[in-house]
């Protein structure tokens, strides 16, 4: 068992200048030296090309080109590697992860099933002033996000599926980010997830402040929408797609229906996904599908809570009071996780 810790930054302010202020913060850490060192073991399975990329960026994300502007005039990195990095459009994902959502009444919660070597330990609280809606939640490879919660109340969430037949587009952290960025609601989040090139297979968790919410199954080929509370790593209307194993998702979902039949309080649903021994955490962080932190995000108040690793109260943070002007007094959170992998910052 070791302690883990994630930094809490808050930027207000455009996105130029949280570029700028996010390749300060990675100077600080080894996160970018680890990254080197991934490329180095394994060869990227997709193309750079840089004029596709900034146009695809122009389509659906400028504010988001400029990030990368402002990171790029700090790290001073070619814009090649800038979008190896940071861009993540055209990337394949190399291996399976987990992760379990449950909508509840008025809420989601979510376990973050990866490998730590991948995760950011960067929770960021962001208010643009240059366009797009501000957002909290953690950070994914530092310009993506995999879970997390806009000022219009739209909560987000993924799961992943299978990495068969990939095709040109957005991975699933940059979609995560383009649904906080610029979706207020769920049928605005479904109209996007609709229109954007897809990399890979993915199932997104949306709910809203008016408590309407969707599972959007999404491969390069076809995308359908299901209305239903609970979502592992196996698709039940594209089941054509499923990749050939999915009994153990099948298995976690079975566990999660069974231990929610009746409504859960949030304190309860927070408990049933962090506390190891309702089976809903997962210790398998050497098989990439270990659960890293459980996060719960309230559409209507917008109040999140997270935790790092198991068995712990979560920390509560009032986002529309931050949004509001009152400055954030936590810096960090940890947690303890049964592995001695570390993660990409460490």
């Amino acid at each position: 068992m070791q302690t883990v810790k994630s930094d809490i930054l808050t930027h207000r302010g455009s996105h130029f200048d949280l570029g700028v202020q996010t390749a300060q913060w990675m100077q600080q850490t080894p996160l970018l030296k680890n990254r080197e060192k991934e490329w180095k073991k394994r060869m990227p399975r997709f193309d750079i090309h840089i004029k596709e990329t900034y146009d695809i960026f122009q389509t659906y994300a400028p504010q988001i080109w400029e990030e990368l502007r402002g990171m790029q005039e700090v790290l001073n990195l070619p814009t090649r590697q800038m979008i190896l990095n940071f861009a993540h459009y055209r990337f394949t994902l190399l291996k399976n992860s987990g992760c379990t959502v449950y909508l509840g009444q008025d809420y989601m919660v979510r376990n973050y099933d990866y490998h730590p070597a991948t995760y950011d330990g960067r929770y960021l609280l962001f208010q643009p002033n240059d366009g797009g809606l501000a957002q909290i939640g953690p950070t994914s490879r530092v310009t993506g996000r995999m879970d997390g919660m806009n000022e219009a109340g739209l909560a987000m969430g993924y799961n992943f599926m299978h990495r068969k037949h990939p095709g040109d587009g957005f991975v699933c952290y940059m979609i995560g980010r383009l649904i906080l960025q610029y979706c207020k609601d769920v049928s605005e989040a479904i109209k996007l997830l609709k229109e954007i090139p897809h990399r890979s297979s993915f199932s997104y968790i949306v709910m809203d402040k008016h408590l309407n919410h969707a599972i959007i199954e999404i491969t390069p080929r076809s995308i359908e929408v299901r209305y239903d509370h609970t979502c592992t790593n196996h698709f039940k209307i594209l089941t054509h797609e499923n990749r050939n194993y999915t009994k153990e998702s099948i298995q976690r979902m079975e566990r999660l229906v069974n231990q929610t039949t009746s409504p859960l309080d949030k304190k309860d649903a927070f408990t049933l996904f962090n506390n190891p021994k309702y089976d809903i955490y997962s210790k398998l962080f050497k098989s990439w599908s270990g659960t890293i932190h459980t996060s719960m995000y309230e559409p209507q108040s917008l109040i999140t809570h997270i935790t790092l690793g198991e068995n712990k109260a979560p920390t509560k943070i009032d986002f529309q009071k931050w949004l509001d002007g009152e400055p954030l007094k936590i810096k960090t959170l940890s947690g303890e996780i049964d592995t001695d992998l570390t993660f990409a910052t460490y």
